[in-house]
């Protein structure tokens, strides 16, 4: 479980004061926030997270423009990227060099004002929400970088479904078709829910899945035999 993922965070990319140097900076990632529906589940990153990429000193991670190769703005082995874990998440500030002051420029004017960052996930865990949502919580990763974003739209959330899927021990697109259906919560079988608060700063609350009606249970390995069983069963008729 180890491919690169990409997530955004809310949190504004702006100008920062540092004498002569063109400097950028914000949030990369914001602990405990859940995220927005991500197709079936919602995802937090545990204030953890980085903590093994910390401890090793950052290592090989770059800023670049919208993860673009070709746009690179700074990294951490050179100094000219600077990260930092606090009670809110993960902050960046990166010196932009000159042949890239067009995105100094975006960023001064607004026209870029989101961040992103790239990881791979070492560990997570999967439970409910008390409203009966599935959550996904990153527990720890290693960064591959942090980007200003004007386009943020890009979610890449197979890896998140595949863990999902070695968890229950089930099939990768049955749990695929599972999130379109918004029924992933089959699959979690946690025993006990996550409490987290869905309306926290102002958030919106995902759409919940209908409750459970109590006639089965739904540990994962027995609703899947059930599943196959009336499958298996409807071809016999």
């Amino acid at each position: 479980m180890n491919e690169q993922e990409r997530r955004f965070t809310r949190g504004l990319v702006e100008v920062r004061a540092a004498g002569d140097t063109r400097t950028i900076g914000g949030y990369a990632a914001k602990f405990n926030a859940l995220s927005r529906n991500l197709g079936g589940f919602v995802e937090r990153i545990d204030p953890g997270f980085f903590a093994k990429s910390e401890g090793d000193g950052w290592p090989r991670v770059m800023a670049r423009y919208n993860h673009d190769n070709n746009m690179l703005l700074g990294t951490s082995r050179s100094g000219t990227l600077r990260l930092v874990t606090d009670g809110t998440g993960l902050d960046y500030s990166v010196d932009v060099p000159a042949a890239r002051g067009d995105v100094y420029e975006l960023v001064q004017r607004g026209d870029v004002a989101e961040s992103s960052f790239a990881f791979r996930t070492l560990s997570d865990d999967w439970s409910m929400t008390e409203d009966g949502f599935p959550v996904r919580t990153l527990l720890s990763g290693q960064l591959v970088d942090v980007a200003p974003v004007n386009d943020p739209a890009y979610l890449d959330t197979s890896t998140g479904l595949r863990s999902l899927a070695e968890r229950a021990g089930a099939e990768l697109e049955e749990v695929r078709a599972a999130a379109e259906a918004g029924d992933l919560k089959q699959f979690v079988g946690a025993p006990a829910p996550t409490v987290i608060d869905l309306h926290t700063a102002g958030r919106k609350a995902p759409t919940t899945p209908a409750p459970d009606d109590g006639q089965g249970d739904t540990h994962p390995s027995l609703a899947l035999r059930q599943r196959r069983a009336e499958l298996y069963r409807r071809r016999t008729l």
